[in-house]
C-alpha cells in the first residue's frame, strides 16, 4: 500500500502546486522536518533546511497578497505560469521517493504536467470566467478559496493519500460525464428534427 499511497500523495501535492506554488512545498518541508510522516531523500531533503522553510513562508506570503490585488494578480499569474509547474515537479518528485521504481525524470515530468494542467485550467478558464461574471470583484474570494484548497489538499495528500485517489477518480469521472454530455448535445443539434 506504500507505493499506492506515495503515488496518490505525489499527485495531490503536485495538483495543489497548480493552485499555489509554495503551499505544498511548505507543507512537505514542515511535515518532513518536524514529524516522521514523511522522510525526504537527497536532494529533496534540502527543503527541510530552516532557511528554505523561511524562504517558502516569505514566498507564500508574497504570492498570497499579490494574488489579491487587481492588476498585480494578472502579472502574478503570468510569473506563476513558470513557477507553479516547477513547484509541482519538485513536490511530485520529493514525495514520490517511496516509489523507488519511478525514474526521477518521469517524476519531475508528471509533476510538471499535473501542476501545469491545474494552473492552465485555473488561469486560462476559471479566473477569466470569474473576472468576466463579477467584474473582478470575485477574484479575491476565489483566490482565498484556491489557497485554502491548496493547503487542504496538500495536508490530506500526506495524511490521507487515498482521499486524493478517490478525489482524482471523482474529478476524472465528472470530466468524462461533461464531455459525454456535450457530445450528446452537439449530436442532437446536428441531427435534424423530424
Amino acid at each position: 500500500m506504500d507505493v499506492i499511497s506515495g503515488i496518490f500523495s505525489a499527485f495531490g501535492l503536485s495538483a495543489s502546486a497548480g493552485l499555489n506554488a509554495y503551499i505544498p512545498l511548505l507543507v512537505v518541508a514542515v511535515v518532513s522536518r518536524f514529524t516522521n510522516l514523511m522522510q525526504l531523500e537527497a536532494p529533496w531533503d534540502t527543503l527541510t533546511n530552516g532557511w528554505i522553510i523561511g524562504l517558502l513562508v516569505l514566498l507564500s506570503m508574497v504570492e498570497f497578497f499579490a494574488d489579491k490585488i487587481p492588476a498585480i494578480n494578472h502579472v502574478n499569474d503570468a510569473i506563476q505560469t513558470f513557477v507553479r509547474p516547477t513547484a509541482g515537479a519538485v513536490a511530485f518528485a520529493s514525495s514520490a521517493n517511496v516509489v523507488t521504481a519511478i525514474n526521477p525524470i518521469l517524476s519531475l515530468a508528471l509533476g510538471l504536467l499535473i501542476a501545469g494542467g491545474v494552473h492552465a485550467a485555473k488561469s486560462g478558464a476559471m479566473r477569466p470566467a470569474v473576472t468576466a461574471t463579477t467584474g473582478g470583484v470575485g477574484n479575491i474570494a476565489v483566490s482565498i478559496l484556491e489557497d485554502i484548497v491548496s493547503a487542504v489538499i496538500s495536508i490530506l495528500a500526506i495524511l490521507i493519500p487515498i482521499f486524493v485517489g478517490i478525489l482524482l477518480v471523482m474529478v476524472i469521472s465528472w470530466l468524462i460525464w461533461i464531455i459525454w454530455r456535450r457530445e450528446n448535445r452537439l449530436q442532437r443539434q446536428r441531427t435534424p428534427s423530424q
